[in-house]
């Protein structure tokens, strides 16, 4: 009997594996032979960020079993930055991975998809805003009238400041020429007293030598570094403990995919796709800090000095902010929709980020 028992099973076993064999082997070979291969380019020109990217790229054609590949191309390698949701949406490019705000020229309302000064400051909380608050549903609705598909967003980091002089309160801006991104940063420091001005990156480190401008903001240590803004400054200003960047605390991208290439997965790989851009932005977060903690010890090295303000002028500044929030948001309904998740969540027992009274007398567009 109990011959016959193993022997039964071990017939079975065959059969199993003989069966798994003939269903998983045409598949991915059919797979393999009919790969759909998406040209995706990244708004990252070099570094740890295209590095980053372009592992991410390599590892999707041995997950799908061959049924899906990223061709990846770093920033300007097909289009312009500012050219890329064009030529996603003529079929230039199938899928793109961009600094989010760099849609607020089709989509106003992208202003809030990302991070506005002294607004939610974590990432953790940009992940409750998408996926908990229907962030995601409203990102998805508005890239779909503009013929493209919003994946998900992906966490990069905060930016920081660089300055030939010290600054150790806000009033410190006072009087100082400072490059930044312009829009509603720019209003917001111009308000509390600096001369700003907007410079394309390339432009930051022949400005800073000259004494064309005193400070500059751009993006993270690691980055920084090997622009060699220790060479030309000799100050980095921060918020207080914990609040790396007043205003631009969170730095987010996304993957965003044109509707005929989206369209042609299946459901199934829609999902997979979905699940991956989660995998990608734990990925880029954790790697794009890991060079950060690797670039403070350089800057400390070079002589570096790290300035913080406080949580008062963590307060003042948003005294400030909050009005150009406002007028953002209210130059677009659909921005205005945006915003008012992010402003009760800000407000409420969770954040308390912003005091009521601060919005007496100002009104939402809806």
């Amino acid at each position: 009997m109990t011959n016959k028992i193993t022997t039964r099973r071990a017939a079975l076993r065959t059969l199993a594996g003989a069966g798994a064999a003939t269903l998983a082997a045409p598949h991915i070979a059919g797979a393999a032979s009919h790969t759909k291969t998406w040209k995706i380019q990244t708004s990252w020109p070099g570094g740890a960020g295209l590095q980053i990217f372009k592992d991410w790229c390599g590892s999707i054609e041995e997950k799908t079993g061959g049924e899906l590949a990223f061709q990846p191309f770093g920033a300007n390698d097909v289009v312009g930055d500012f050219q890329l949701f064009d030529a996603v949406k003529n079929g230039v490019l199938d899928a793109v991975n961009p600094f989010t705000i760099y849609a607020q020229g089709i989509i106003p309302a992208a202003t809030f998809l990302t991070s506005i000064p002294l607004g939610l400051r974590n990432p953790h909380e940009f992940d409750v805003f998408y996926y908990g608050l229907g962030g995601i549903d409203i990102a998805r609705e508005l890239y779909a009238a503009q013929g493209m598909h919003f994946v998900g967003p992906v966490h990069h980091g905060p930016n920081i400041i660089h300055s030939k002089v010290p600054i150790r309160s806000i009033d410190d801006f006072a009087g100082r020429k400072m490059r930044l991104p312009g829009g509603m940063v720019a209003e917001i420091f111009t308000q509390i007293g600096a001369e700003t001005t907007v410079l394309p990156g390339s432009e930051i480190f022949p400005a800073l030598e000259k004494g064309t401008i005193d400070v500059a903001d751009y993006v993270g240590p690691a980055v920084n570094y090997a622009l060699g803004f220790s060479q030309v400054t000799d100050y980095i200003v921060m918020g207080p403990p914990g609040f790396m960047s007043l205003y631009q605390p969170v730095d987010i991208m996304d993957i965003t995919v044109g509707k005929a290439a989206w369209d042609a997965l299946s459901p199934q790989m829609q999902q997979f796709v979905e699940m991956e851009t989660h995998v990608y932005s734990d990925m880029h977060h954790a790697a794009i800090q890991k060079a950060d903690q690797e670039a403070w010890g350089k800057f400390e090295a070079d002589g570096t000095e790290v300035t913080r303000l406080t949580q008062d002028d963590v307060e003042l500044m948003t005294e400030v902010a909050v009005p150009i929030w406002y007028d953002y948001a209210n130059r677009d309904p659909q921005a205005a929709r945006v915003f008012k998740i992010q402003l009760d969540y800000m407000m409420s027992g969770s954040l308390g980020y912003v005091d009521p009274a601060l919005t007496q007398g100002l009104e939402l567009k809806l």
